[in-house]
């Protein structure tokens, strides 16, 4: 059987869904998420996320912190992000454009410089701009499908480096000196790495899917300008129009990705308007290359910053 015959059989019948993009995304609509679904329904948007990769909820308005974080536990794992400290009490990773750290705008896979990158993330929307600030999603499954069979051969015997010290300003036409100053201050507190398969098997779907993104340091073997060509070439392929979808945020909405499957962007074209988005990140796990060889650490430190709650962080310098 093959994987798009095993995601077909996956039943979502429980749920009113409605594609929005050709290749990628569906919204859900008539559910309010909880911890209290039943667990038929919860099966049912993990089938759901497997088949469409990114699932969109509208007015998920009764949603706070603590039942946000109650509903991703029903997926799995909760963990916090391993450099950036989560708001009080919480495992939560938060992005808030007033500081340094709050614009996501670049092509990536969220926390591929950890071997056991997290499976899901569900993004809640707490405060929106009035315009301006949508996200996108590419299907990097659908990438690697569509690559010639020659160049298929060749990147499924690639691995490459990951880590949260990659060149921030490299695709930005403009970094403010605030925003660099939060990455060199509080991203980078510490240095992660890992060693990932370029192409990697699905866990759930059996789909092969490139594993790329901007924590892309380096491909092994390669020195940093032929990384950089081969890098180049693949990740146009992940981020051609037909193979993505973008999402127009309304308040309190909640949008929940395969992060196994996808890359996203989000725009930053909305000045100095407000966008405050929380994210509750699921556990993970290594990555599997197509001969079965996994993911591994290269470099971490001994604890994270969210495993001293009382560590001071300098957000003054951010």
């Amino acid at each position: 059987m093959t994987s798009t015959q095993r995601i077909a059989r996956f039943d979502t019948d429980l749920l009113e869904i409605h594609p929005v993009a050709g290749n990628i995304g569906a919204e859900v609509r008539n559910i309010s998420l909880s911890a209290d679904l039943d667990d038929n329904l919860i099966q049912q948007i993990e089938n759901a996320l497997v088949k469409y990769k990114v699932l969109f909820f509208r007015r998920q308005y009764h949603l706070t912190d603590e039942t946000h974080q109650a509903f991703g536990a029903r997926l799995g794992n909760i963990v916090a992000h391993p450099t950036v400290p989560s708001p009080a009490g919480t495992k939560l990773f938060e992005l808030d454009s007033s500081k340094g750290g709050g614009r996501a705008d670049s092509w990536h896979t969220d926390v591929t410089f950890v071997d056991a990158f997290p499976k899901i993330s569900i993004l809640r929307g707490v405060t929106i701009p009035e315009y301006g600030g949508d996200t996108v999603w590419a299907n990097t499954a659908l990438a690697y499908e569509l690559l010639p069979e020659s160049l298929k051969q060749f990147v499924g015997t690639l691995r490459a480096i990951h880590s949260n010290n990659y060149d921030y300003g490299a695709e930005r036409i403009v970094t403010e000196e605030h925003r660099l100053n939060h990455h060199k201050n509080v991203f980078v507190s510490s240095v992660w790495e890992a060693e990932h398969p370029v192409v990697h098997v699905h866990p759930v779907s059996g789909e092969r899917a490139l594993l790329l993104g901007h924590f892309v340091k380096k491909l092994v073997g390669f020195n940093s300008r032929e990384s950089a060509q081969i890098f180049e070439l693949l990740q146009n392929r992940i981020t051609r129009l037909e193979n993505t979808v973008r999402w127009q945020w309304q308040q309190d909405d909640v949008v929940i990705w395969d992060n196994r499957s996808t890359q996203h962007y989000a725009v930053n074209d909305y000045g100095n308007q407000p966008r405050l988005v929380r994210r509750v990140t699921i556990e993970g796990e290594p990555a599997v290359a197509i001969d079965g060889s996994r993911s591994r650490t290269v470099t971490r430190p001994q604890e994270t910053v969210n495993d001293t709650p009382d560590r001071e962080v300098n957000y003054a310098a951010s």
